[in-house]
């Protein structure tokens, strides 16, 4: 499935049984519009630290979410800047993650040391599709382990990981080149964590 398609029928029983995977705290592979990524629901105890596990990868690197629309994004966080809220306008669905302040609830494994989860909302269906059928936000780490570069195929991922992800979404070879953007805000202006698809020069017009 390309970004932008439909979810046919075949498709909609493959996000079943991934839905399901992710209830039971199982770890999926499934394709965003930049790479291939990691997916857990965060809410199931232990499930954070199979994928944290999974990567190798250290425990103070927080892991992002994607969010089937803005309001599901903004569920995780306890408020929005208003630079953020422009930039999700414009922006969402798309390859920019805001780090915002982190909801109480929150498991630790998703929040950076200033208090901050990164969130986004993606224009691949099959993101939307699997947030919105599991009813919250879920994890989108790119799938790879740490230092080794991102899956851009499901055969890719799957010669990493093989059997420890329970279920591989085939969404065709990604052609791009960058991760999403993230960036944080420091009042009106914004911070940049990591460049990526959409240049920083870009969203600071925007704020303009």
């Amino acid at each position: 499935m390309r970004t932008g398609a439909p979810v046919d029928d075949c498709a909609s029983a493959a996000l079943g049984r991934a839905v399901e995977a992710l209830r039971r705290g199982e770890v999926i592979v499934y394709p965003t519009e930049t790479f291939y990524a990691l997916g857990v629901d965060f809410s199931v105890p232990g499930a954070l630290e199979r994928l944290y596990a999974l990567k190798a990868r250290q425990p103070d690197q927080p892991i992002a979410l994607i969010a089937a629309d803005l309001a599901m994004a903004f569920s995780v966080v306890r408020e929005v800047p208003a630079a953020a809220r422009a930039l999700a306008a414009k922006f969402w669905p798309g390859p920019l993650t805001l780090v915002l302040p982190a909801a109480a609830q929150l498991p630790a494994g998703l929040i950076g040391p200033d208090g901050g989860v990164g969130v986004r909302v993606s224009p691949h269906p099959i993101c939307g599709a699997l947030a919105a059928e599991l009813g919250r936000p879920l994890t989108a780490t790119s799938a790879n382990r740490t230092g080794l570069p991102p899956a851009r195929s499901v055969d890719e991922a799957r010669a990493m990981f093989r059997e420890h992800v329970a279920i591989y979404l085939d969404g065709g070879v990604t052609n791009v080149v960058a991760p999403s953007t993230v960036v944080g805000f420091d009042g009106a202006g914004i911070r940049v964590f990591r460049a990526g698809a959409i240049a920083a020069s870009t969203l600071r017009k925007h704020l303009k």
